[in-house]
C-alpha cells in the first residue's frame, strides 16, 4: 500500500520592512473542452485555422440568432468533476457577464455564477516522495472563451479574429490553499495530467489552451489559521489577481 503523508503546506515567508509576510495563494485555471464543436454553436474549434475561418452566425452575434448548448461539453465537464472527486450539480444555470470588447461580439459572456455544474471537490498534489498535500476545488464552471485582437500586424489598426469566440472553457477555481510559488506549480501540473488522462482538456499550454489566473495575497503570520478557524477572507489581506499566466514558470513567477 503506497503511504502518503498528508503535510500543512508551509507558507512561503516575505520579510518587509514592518515584519514578516506569508503568501497566500489560489488559482483560476482556465481548461479548453476537448470538444470538436464550440459551447453554444456547432462551428469548429480546430486550432491554427485561417483567421475568422471558424465563425457561426452565433459566434458573430448576428441579430436573431440563438445559442444551443452543445451536450458533449456538459458531458465533459462532468466527466472532470468526477475525476476531482466534486460534488455534481444536477441543476445548473448560465448567466451573462457583460462587457465590451472587440473581440467579443455579443457584449457579453455566457458563463455560469449562481449555479454552476460541478462542485466542491479537491486535487492532491505530489510534493515529494511519499507526501502529498490537498488543494480544493470550490467549483467548476463553463463558460464561453473569447476572440483573439491582433495588435502587431499595422502600426495604425488592430485586427480581431474571431475563431476562438465561443470555444466552451472549463473554469477550475481553487480555494485559497496554495502557500508558495512550487506549490502553485505543482497543482497546475496535477491537475493538467488529470485532464489528459480523462480526456477533457488535451493541456496544450503554448496553444493556449490550458491557462491560470493566479490570485495572491499576503497576510501576517497566524492570519492564515484566523481565516481556516473563521472562513473570513478579510485575514488574508487585499487580493491581486495576475491573468492568463500560460506556462508554469510564468505560474510561479506571479
Amino acid at each position: 500500500m503506497l503511504d502518503l503523508t498528508f503535510e500543512a503546506p508551509k507558507p512561503k515567508v516575505i520579510a518587509g520592512a514592518t515584519g514578516d509576510w506569508e503568501l497566500v495563494i489560489g488559482l483560476e485555471v482556465h481548461a479548453q473542452v476537448a470538444s470538436n464543436a464550440k459551447l453554444f454553436s456547432g462551428a469548429s474549434t480546430r486550432f491554427g485555422a485561417e483567421p475568422n475561418s471558424n465563425v457561426s452566425f452565433v459566434d458573430a452575434a448576428m441579430p436573431g440568432m440563438l445559442p444551443v448548448i452543445n451536450e458533449y461539453c456538459v458531458a465533459q465537464a462532468v466527466r472532470t468533476g468526477l475525476g476531482l472527486k466534486a460534488e455534481i450539480n444536477l441543476w445548473s444555470a448560465f448567466d451573462r457577464k457583460n462587457y465590451f470588447y472587440p473581440d467579443l461580439p455579443q457584449g457579453y459572456q455566457i458563463s455560469q455564477l449562481y449555479h454552476p455544474i460541478v462542485g466542491e471537490g479537491e486535487v492532491l498534489v505530489d510534493m515529494g516522495p511519499g507526501i502529498v498535500r490537498k488543494v480544493r476545488i470550490e467549483r467548476i464552471h463553463l463558460e464561453q472563451d473569447a476572440g483573439k485582437s491582433i495588435h502587431d500586424m499595422d502600426p495604425h489598426m488592430s485586427f480581431v479574429d474571431l475563431n476562438r469566440t465561443g470555444v466552451a472553457l472549463m473554469e477550475i477555481v481553487s480555494r485559497p490553499d496554495i502557500r508558495g510559488p512550487e506549490e502553485a506549480a505543482a497543482y497546475v501540473v496535477k491537475l493538467r495530467q488529470i485532464l489528459r488522462y480523462l480526456g477533457t482538456c488535451d493541456g496544450n499550454m503554448q496553444n493556449g489552451n490550458l491557462r491560470a489566473d493566479v490570485n495572491v495575497s499576503v497576510c501576517r503570520p497566524g492570519d492564515y489559521e484566523k481565516y481556516q478557524e473563521t472562513q473570513d477572507f478579510s485575514h488574508l489581506g487585499t487580493r491581486c489577481e495576475i491573468k492568463n499566466m500560460n506556462s508554469m514558470r510564468f505560474i510561479q513567477q506571479a
